[in-house]
């Protein structure tokens, strides 16, 4: 029996089709606490709100599982973030909502003043204020973010992507960030 060439046709139309985009999952409540507690600080200097990426929250979770695993409390090489940006946070379980961990990133704007990476701290220590600056770093398009727990402590990683604290870029967001 012949199989008629429409369907021949048709079916190498079909396999050669490229996949449907899925359509990305809904956030967790917590997830989204995270990110909309970024997306507020970016908003309050005017820059583009981030989108959450499922990437960055899974390799966000591979890294908080060492660092719990491990009692640990540690950036990960460069290597091993693959280009991608990294806060961390740890404290004591069950204490913290979402928005306040991120709020310990943002609490750093206290610290922060436009200018040229690294120099972009009153205090003249850049390391006063990367974390915030990373939150608000205006090329910065995507976050993933992810906890693990100790038998005493909550470890919470967020990653970025592009990384920000670029040596040498220039950070200016906004001119009210300057007179807070």
């Amino acid at each position: 029996m012949s199989v008629p060439l429409r369907l021949i046709g048709l079916a190498l139309i079909m396999t050669a089709a490229p996949a449907l985009p899925q359509a990305p999952r809904a956030l967790s409540g917590v997830e989204r606490e995270w990110l909309d507690a970024h997306n507020l600080a970016r908003d309050d200097v005017g820059v583009p709100a981030l989108a959450w990426s499922e990437r960055l929250e899974k390799d966000a979770q591979d890294w908080a599982r060492h660092l719990a695993r491990n009692d640990l409390y540690e950036h990960a090489t460069p290597d091993q973030r693959k280009g991608q940006g990294e806060n961390l946070w740890r404290g004591p379980r069950g204490y913290w909502s979402p928005w306040e961990t991120v709020g310990f990133f943002v609490a750093e704007r206290k610290h922060f003043r436009p200018g040229q990476f690294p120099d972009i701290s009153r205090t003249g220590q850049w390391s006063d204020v990367a974390h915030y600056t990373q939150v608000i770093w205006p090329g910065t398009r995507e976050v993933g973010c992810a906890a693990a727990y100790t038998a005493t402590d909550e470890v919470l990683v967020c990653r970025y992507w592009p990384a920000g604290n670029i040596w040498g870029a220039r950070i200016d967001p906004g001119e009210h960030v300057a007179r807070r």
